[in-house]
């Protein structure tokens, strides 16, 4: 299983914030918004990731990350010149994929809770697996509408008449096939490929399968100014509460042993003295 993060997109409603830089580099309590997604694949146990963003943003998370093998990781780059919809990363990122299943995540959302429900996805998939969010906003997402067996029987995109409170969050699980469904598709109206029409074609293949994401997960999209507040309110408060950090890309990789015991202390040993290396050196210690 490979795994993308899609860390693109104009970030118009950042303005004037990613004027100069990508909103994933924009911080959520103490560290970069792309942490986060790049944490749940770590969790996922996908270990070969494509970061995929503009070539002004590029060099930036080539610094953040290099090689990846510092993480146990074997992190890759790739530029999207424009963005022209989420399904352009499988067309880009094809000889990244080479013919495995593949999770793409957007560098702006973030899950926090038992992460079961993707686990089981990772586990059960056999030709798309996405999910579903129960929301209080359903006409600003991709809803799916389910049956009385609560199979998934339509997705509509930002509906004025939503028939469901169940949006699609931006983590998706695709077999193989996914390469040539989008390179098969058609620019929407915004002149986008859009993971919308994905998902369509999987339903109409019958190959779809909608996991509900249970109550006691938060996911927080961070398109906005205040949803970035607010996420980086809920991490400050949760952090400060347990002495236990969210995303700590370097602690997932040592309890996850893709790195061992003595590559983690190599890798705390190139942390510059702050909180955040006083924190990997007491995990060290117990």
């Amino acid at each position: 299983m490979k795994g993308i993060i899609l860390a693109g997109g104009s970030g118009s409603r950042l303005y004037p914030i990613t004027k100069i830089y990508s909103k994933q580099l924009t911080v959520i309590y103490d560290k970069p918004l792309i942490y986060y997604p790049l944490s749940i694949l770590m969790l996922g146990g996908i270990r070969e990731i494509l970061i995929i963003s503009n070539s002004e943003t590029i060099p930036f998370y080539q610094q953040l990350f290099g090689s990846g093998s510092q993480l146990g990781l074997e992190i890759e780059y790739a530029v999207q010149q424009a963005p022209n919809g989420i399904a352009e990363a499988f067309i880009i990122g094809e000889k990244f994929i080479n013919g495995e299943s593949v999770v793409l995540i957007l560098g702006d959302n973030i899950f926090y809770g038992s992460l079961e429900f993707f686990y089981r996805g990772i586990r059960n998939n056999v030709g798309a697996t996405i999910f579903g969010y129960k929301v209080n906003d359903p006409e600003r997402y991709g809803i799916v509408e389910f049956d009385k067996e609560g199979k998934a029987i339509s997705i509509e995109e930002k509906p004025k008449k939503p028939k469901s409170n169940y949006a699609v969050p931006g983590i998706y699980i695709y077999n193989n096939e996914i390469i040539e469904i989008s390179k098969n598709l058609k620019p929407s109206a915004r002149g986008e490929l859009e993971i919308t029409d994905v998902n369509k074609e999987y339903l109409i293949k019958g190959k779809l399968k909608v996991e509900k994401i249970g109550r006691g997960i938060a996911w927080l999209d961070t398109g906005t100014p205040e949803a970035l507040l607010q996420a980086s309110n809920f991490f400050g408060v949760i952090e400060e509460r347990q002495g236990l950090k969210v995303a700590c890309i370097e602690e997932i990789a040592y309890y996850m042993n893709y790195i061992s015991k003595n590559e983690f202390e190599i890798l705390i040993s190139s942390i510059p003295r702050s909180l955040y290396k006083d924190y990997l050196e007491k995990l060290l210690r117990e």
